[in-house]
């Protein structure tokens, strides 16, 4: 039986702030293939190259005004600087979103409903109430994480609090990502099932290597990549930074992202005194961003709550060994790899300098790191969500 699936997105590659374009985009190509003929609603109009789906798109023009930038801010320092916190305009771009959806979906003859994230969850609700059909809300991230727990926007709380209500079944994608639905939405273990990220194979190109004029010094080079907000635990590589050019002056730590944070993470490490062994490159993507994680020693991820965590994946993918929070999803499927917790900037250090100083040891942990990527895949997460769909129709 092929099911017919309305699928309710905010972006997908190229046209991506983070990780969630990538996921909904790696999870609907192997959907795909199995079968499952998806009609996938974004906000936007763009000029895509995609042919394994439908799209759609709401065209709503108000979202170029309201969306300055993408949704990563820390509100907790907005609040403390009684500043305008950047929420509000995507709760009206997403209300509007359903508005939207609400009078696509009386057209649209499918199966199941499926939202990603709290941003499609008012048009997933609003196509539910006129379809008639289940709905599955997918957990890429929660306010909860996205403010590290600290003043959560209420206005975001209670969109994700009434969408994940309405929902039939809720894909998370960890148990960490779970645990934190339970406990802080109250929701019933049984409504909720793990559907763990995969990556997307990449091509095995070899890059000239990045800031080779430095490693020709004898410098080793600590990666940061991805988005500079709260969420992300940029203030802890910085502090770790500083412990390990205590006692390692020939290291750069170079921070490849943007974010609401980034001109903090500047201020502390020139308080620190580092600002020397650090170099910031904006966002890196494509073959940029896998040009410098093969030339890295070592790629960092001190995330203070990661729902999952694509990057130290690609990492392992271009042969560079991972550090990585215990505080996030893919520790649950990457188990070659260095963990601290988030706050302990010593220990994090610790590993760092014994990686540097031992080699060897990174090649032992990328060795067997990847032969575990197989193992993390889209098509992994496309069966699971297709036993799913077969649960609900």
């Amino acid at each position: 039986m092929s099911i017919n699936v309305l699928m309710v997105g905010w972006e997908l590659p190229p046209y991506t702030s983070g990780g969630l374009g990538v996921a909904s985009f790696g999870l609907a190509k192997e959907l795909s293939k199995k079968g499952v003929n998806i009609t996938f609603v974004l906000p936007k109009i763009h000029d895509y190259d995609i042919d394994f789906m439908n799209l759609v798109f709401a065209d709503i023009k108000e979202v170029e005004k309201l969306l300055g930038s993408s949704y990563t801010y820390s509100s907790k320092f907005l609040k403390k600087l009684k500043l305008h916190d950047p929420a509000s305009d995507y709760v009206t771009a997403a209300l509007k979103f359903g508005e939207r959806v609400l009078s696509m979906a009386k057209k649209f003859n499918g199966d199941i409903i499926h939202s990603h994230d709290w941003l499609t969850f008012p048009a997933g609700m609003a196509s539910k109430s006129v379809m008639g059909k289940p709905m599955v809300a997918h957990v890429h991230a929660t306010e909860i994480d996205r403010t590290g727990g600290h003043y959560p926007n209420p206005d975001v709380y209670e969109i994700e609090r009434r969408g994940l209500g309405m929902a039939d079944r809720i894909i998370s994608v960890s148990e960490f990502t779970k645990n934190t639905l339970v406990q802080h939405y109250s929701l019933s273990p049984s409504k909720i099932s793990v559907v763990h990220n995969g990556v997307t194979e990449i091509e095995k190109k070899h890059f000239p290597e990045a800031l080779s004029d430095m490693k020709q010094l004898g410098y080793k080079i600590v990666l940061y990549h991805g988005r500079i907000t709260l969420q992300k635990g940029p203030e802890y590589f910085i502090h770790a930074a500083r412990k390990v050019l205590d006692y390692k002056d020939k290291v750069l730590f170079v921070v490849s992202g943007s974010g609401d944070m980034q001109g903090r993470m500047m201020e502390d490490a020139a308080r620190l005194g580092i600002m020397d062994n650090v170099i910031f490159t904006g966002a890196l993507w494509g073959d940029e961003a896998y040009a410098m994680m093969q030339s890295a020693d070592l790629l960092v991820m001190p995330s203070v709550s990661e729902p999952f965590g694509i990057v130290p994946l690609e990492a392992v993918a271009n042969g560079t060994p991972t550090l990585i929070s215990k505080q996030s999803g893919v520790s649950e499927v990457l188990h070659n790899c260095l963990r601290a917790d988030f706050w302990d900037v010593d220990e994090m250090a610790n590993k760092i300098i014994t990686l540097l100083d031992h080699s060897e040891l990174g090649g032992v942990i990328v060795e067997e790191s990847s032969k575990e990527l197989p193992n993390i895949s889209w098509e992994k997460a496309a069966t699971n969500t297709l036993s799913l769909y077969e649960e609900l129709v």
